[in-house]
């Protein structure tokens, strides 16, 4: 077997540079655990960007993977198959009452080229924009997906530099800014996409009230608003979904992450019956999108949270957490800030020393944006796992 840094090694050779990983090989894991190849145990920190909201190999989750390979994996959208019917029918559900229809995807970027998709055939054929003037209102610092389009109205150098031309049809604006907003809409303008928290910007929370005037604004001018809950939604902030702490609801979600339990890759479009009757046969699809296995996976995804009450646990344990860590005094903190288990610690110095030094005491956390440390265990920790964490974390950050 070979360790750690041969590993990496052989990774950087044969791997392209894309990431800078933190310098652990992980070969195990459980629930919010993991080990690396050495055996040494961790406490994940970072859930897969929130893709493991359930905890890693969530039994239930597993089984119905298992369960279903023993029946049928893959169909294509060419045939009907019997999972995905009632996997919508599911999720849509745990929605709300306000979302009619679903568009199964399998990346969170698809999932957010789907939305684009739709709000501008729906700009056009609905709201009455002209031919190929559609606008799309987005915000600085947003994170929505690494695909050429998405990329393009991106305003993180690292996402864009040398990957234009970029395509055309988005405004940028400020975060947690409404008259930016108000000022960027157009007769052209067909939706406004935005995260009810910004995670890769460094779990930027907007003011209170922002999402519910953002509404308002967009209900006003005949705007769609698109939330993005693929990093946000499925209990991370104490809600199902990030929106419900204000009520205000969108017209379309885009969703992802924690909806595949940690598994596959699950995403989807959630909206209603005008706008998403848009689409007609042939304009939209994925081989993958829907496939029986994924919706096996989401359906018992979906089930682990509402079952095991993860949406309650983050709000208990968040709140605790948080108040522990602003507990904390040294020069270096900028700003402690966070909602349910998505959490940031804002330094005055780059962040990457301190997650080095947390994994020597067992805790795998990520840099963000240089100066920020995001901490989003999964929502199964338990509060002794926690006060574990939070004295480890206090180590570091305040020695």
């Amino acid at each position: 077997m070979m360790d750690s840094k041969e590993f990496m090694e052989l990774e950087s050779i044969h791997g392209a540079h894309n990431y800078h990983p933190i310098p652990v090989v992980i070969t195990k894991a459980e629930g919010p655990w993991v080990w690396d190849v050495e055996g040494k145990k961790y406490l994940d920190c970072l859930s897969a960007y929130s893709a493991v909201n359930q905890g890693h190999l969530h039994p239930k989750i597993v089984k119905a993977l298992k369960d279903q390979l023993d029946r049928v994996a893959l169909t294509s959208r060419a045939f009907h198959n019997d999972r995905m019917a009632l996997y919508l029918k599911h999720l849509l559900e745990i929605c709300g009452k306000e979302f009619t229809m679903a568009l199964p995807m399998n990346t969170g970027a698809e999932a957010v080229e789907t939305a684009i998709k739709m709000v501008r055939r729906w700009g056009y054929e609905v709201k009455g924009v002209e031919k190929n003037k559609a606008e799309i209102i987005v915000c600085e610092e947003n994170f929505h997906g690494r695909t050429t389009t998405i990329i393009g109205f991106s305003t993180d150098p690292d996402a864009t530099t040398n990957f234009g031309p970029y395509t055309p049809g988005f405004k940028i604006i400020p975060y947690n800014n409404l008259e930016a907003l108000k000022n960027a809409i157009t007769p052209n303008t067909v939706a406004f996409l935005v995260e009810p928290i910004q995670g890769e910007a460094g779990v930027i929370i907007p003011s209170d009230g922002y999402l519910k005037k953002v509404r308002e604004i967009c209900t006003k001018n005949n705007v769609l608003l698109i939330f993005d809950e693929i990093q946000t939604g499925f209990g991370r902030t104490g809600k199902m979904f990030c929106h419900q702490h204000e009520g205000a609801i969108p017209d379309v979600m885009t969703l992802g992450k924690a909806l595949g339990g940690g598994l596959l890759p699950v995403s989807a479009v959630v909206s209603r019956k005008e706008i998403m009757g848009v689409f007609t046969p042939g304009s939209h699809g994925s081989t993958f999108g829907g496939f029986p296995l994924a919706c096996a996976v989401g359906d018992a995804a979906l089930d682990v949270l509402v079952e095991e009450k993860l949406c309650e646990n983050a709000a208990e344990l968040g709140e605790f957490f948080i108040k522990e860590l602003k507990t904390i005094e040294h020069s270096r903190i900028k700003e402690i800030r966070g909602k349910g288990l998505f959490v940031a610690i804002e330094l005055h110095e780059k962040a990457r020393p301190f997650t080095q030094q947390l994994i020597e005491e067992g805790i795998l956390a990520k840099e963000t944006h240089d100066y920020a440390i995001r901490f989003a265990p999964p929502l199964v920790i338990s509060k002794e796992n926690l006060e574990w964490a939070i004295t480890k974390i206090k180590k570091v950050i305040g020695s």
